[in-house]
């Protein structure tokens, strides 16, 4: 082929390509609805699920809310520029983030259980952006009556404040598993003052009404086979991690040990301010971050970025890392 021939052909080939992109133009004008679709807006999963050996566990969201932070919610305690300076490293926002709200089910075979009841109509999100459990747990397969242990890992309203809903018990035939220590700070009247007593109050108006279904546990002792609580206070006096374990294969719902996957993992000695003992939040974080990372256990964070489930990786330069579930999981 000569060059003229190469470059006729190629001009041939532009002309046609030109012929081509009128005709959709003109197609497109003539047929809008053909070149186009309407915004949808962000859609994210409500619910997850995932199984442990024999058990089916099910996280679920709670709220989807956007909350300023993660300083001076993490890190009081540091330099604001520095908190920042961590977020950018990270790639994650300096002022906004997303925190999970993710109350779990765990279906052991024998038993439903409920960690957490959520931000309910009165919690630290309240409805619309929050308090989403009591429409999810449908959705996600499950009736509120048939659950039949609700644990607490602590008293904050946006772990209690789902208890009751319209003025009945949301879970109707549950018990209630509570460290003792953590029901004995919240629970009496005229304990607290201020802001403690604003939060004793969600609890007492939640927890009261079915004070007689509560079982208090310590440290160590089972909820149900299969299922053992660890000590982890600090954040509050009775806050409590726990131990999933079936077939061999264990995980650890941490509750609030972190309430950033950046900033709580990097930086554990960086205060939190709902951490009612910072300095024994901050011993904590290190044991149970220490711990997850060791046992290479799967890890449920009540607070992380939804659907909250994770590993913990050590840094080489110190503290620890977020690494997000893929598909370890999976069947």
């Amino acid at each position: 082929m000569t060059p003229s021939k190469m470059q006729l052909n190629r001009r041939n080939l532009l002309a046609l390509g030109g012929a081509a992109a009128a005709t959709l133009a003109a197609g497109s004008l003539a047929n809008p609805a053909a070149a186009r679709a309407p915004l949808l807006g962000v859609s994210l999963a409500k619910h997850w699920r995932y199984k442990l050996g024999a058990f089916e566990i099910t996280t679920i969201m709670d709220s989807e809310a956007f909350i300023d932070g993660p300083y001076p919610i993490i890190g009081k305690n540091a330099e604001e520029a520095d908190v920042r300076a961590l977020m950018r490293t990270n790639l994650v926002p300096e002022t906004r983030y997303q925190p999970g709200f993710s109350p779990t089910v765990i279906n052991t075979g024998k038993h439903l259980v409920l960690f957490d009841t959520g931000n309910g109509a009165t919690g630290f999100v309240p409805r619309p952006n929050g308090g989403w459990l009591v429409d999810q747990l449908g959705p996600a397969g499950f009736k509120s009556e048939d659950i039949d242990v609700v644990v607490l890992s602590h008293g904050h309203p946006d772990h209690v404040a789902g208890i009751m809903e319209n003025g009945k018990p949301l879970c109707p035939n549950a018990r209630y598993v509570i460290c003792g220590a953590e029901y004995d700070y919240w629970a009496p009247a005229n304990k607290h003052t201020g802001e403690l007593e604003s939060l004793a109050a969600v609890f007492r108006a939640n927890a009261l009404p079915v004070a007689e279904k509560f079982t208090m546990i310590k440290p160590g002792d089972d909820v149900v086979p299969g299922i053992r609580s660890l000590a982890a206070h600090g954040h509050t006096p009775g806050h409590l991690a726990f131990v999933i374990e079936s077939e061999g294969k264990q995980m650890l719902f941490w509750g609030d040990c972190a309430h950033h996957h950046v900033a709580s993992l990097a930086r554990p000695d960086w205060h939190c301010v709902f951490d009612i003992d910072k300095e024994q939040a901050v011993a904590t974080r290190k044991t149970i971050y220490e711990m997850a990372a060791t046992e290479r256990w799967p890890v449920i964070g009540y607070h992380m970025p939804f659907p909250s489930i994770g590993y913990v990786e050590r840094r080489p330069t110190g503290g620890y890392r977020w690494v997000e579930h893929s598909f370890q999981l999976y069947p």
